[in-house]
């Protein structure tokens, strides 16, 4: 942080705008975007410190190879990941498409960097090590994930091809995710909504530790209040809680239905929305709901996971997925809280590995 003020008041000082038309531009975007973010991170900070590097511009684009589709990991909304590597060290960079970013979301931007710092003492929040304010939007800087994100179906993608994960890992995931939302919910004195739960946001590092990202879309409830109502509706459909989608009121319940279906989906490798061998399309949970209805559970087809299973491990999926109902209860008063969600993911874990 400290290199990054002086930075601001050094290239004050030189009056580096006067320069050529490209420079200028470098100079405006890390003028502007270092105002911003100051202003940002301080009121959050609250006397805290929280380490930032700083990068450039040019160490950015060598380790991406000027955002190269050879360093591309994935997509979402209205940003891209890259992997790339400064100074012998391997990083996860993430850029804000300045053509995509419209008015009423820069402030996501800057959100996503501020939450992002907050959270980085927490093992399964992906932790952000710097920024670069020299473009229109500032460039992030994470740790490395070796094994990447996870795709649509709650598995990962390793050259160009699905991978499967085994059911214990997956388990493992749920639980950490879990963990990590009931810190969001617990730790702080305004309780902290993430809105947009999805495996699309999890990354997982070298020891299989699952790492939430992104928090442009969370929303913090006013210290005492158990709700707020958000000017519009953010994120993913199939997710969306029902009740956030109709009034636009937000609570920790919001979160509770949205990781019922991420768990859902992580668990079993059935995507969201999927088409039935009859042709059909569905979503997964009215498919859920109504194998639970009829009390044939048993019969949930587990494409992305192991092919034979113990008696265990299906009583164990039939555990988590009895769980991911109860999140996505209609009324919210029937839904447990995430740190409750957590603990059940945990007994049910060690549970299994007793058995």
């Amino acid at each position: 942080m400290e290199s990054m003020v002086k930075n601001l008041k050094q290239n004050l000082r030189t009056g580096s705008w006067k320069k050529k038309e490209k420079s200028m531009k470098k100079e405006r975007w890390f003028l502007e975007n270092g105002s911003i973010f100051l202003k940002e991170l301080i009121v959050d900070c609250n006397g805290k410190s929280i380490p930032i590097r700083s990068f450039t511009s040019s160490q950015i684009r060598k380790a991406t190879k000027n955002f190269d589709l050879s360093c591309f990991v994935a997509e979402e909304g209205f940003y891209i990941w890259y992997k790339g590597v400064i100074e012998d060290r391997s990083y996860m960079i993430k850029r804000f498409s300045e053509y995509k970013v419209t008015d009423y979301r820069v402030s996501e931007v800057y959100k996503d960097i501020v939450l992002s710092a907050r959270m980085s003492n927490h093992n399964n929040f992906l932790k952000l090590l710097g920024c670069c304010l020299e473009f229109p939007f500032p460039v992030l800087v994470f740790e490395f994930a070796e094994h990447g994100v996870l795709n649509y179906r709650g598995g990962i993608t390793v050259n160009g091809e699905e991978s499967l994960l085994p059911l214990s890992l997956r388990l493992k995931i749920g639980k950490e995710i879990a963990n990590a939302l009931a810190y969001l919910h617990m730790a702080f004195p305004k309780i902290i909504i993430y809105r947009d739960v999805k495996p699309l946001h999890v990354f997982l590092d070298n020891n299989w530790t699952a790492k939430l990202s992104d928090l442009s879309f969370s929303i913090s409830l006013e210290e005492g209040k158990s709700q707020i109502e958000a000017e519009d509706v953010l994120g993913t459909y199939g997710y969306l809680d029902p009740l956030y989608f109709a009034t636009r009121i937000v609570t920790e319940y919001t979160d509770v239905y949205s990781f019922g279906v991420f768990l859902m989906v992580v668990i079993t490798g059935i995507s969201v929305y999927f088409t039935r061998s009859d042709g059909y399309p569905v979503g997964i949970l009215g498919y859920m709901k109504g194998l639970a209805e009829n009390g044939k559970l048993n019969e949930i087809v587990y494409p992305m996971i192991m092919k034979e299973m113990t008696s265990a491990q299906r009583l164990q999926v039939e555990a988590c997925v009895l769980l991911a109902l109860r999140c996505c209860e209609e009324r919210v008063e029937d839904r447990p809280k995430m740190i409750q969600v957590a603990k059940e993911l945990k007994r049910i874990e060690h549970h299994v590995l007793r058995s």
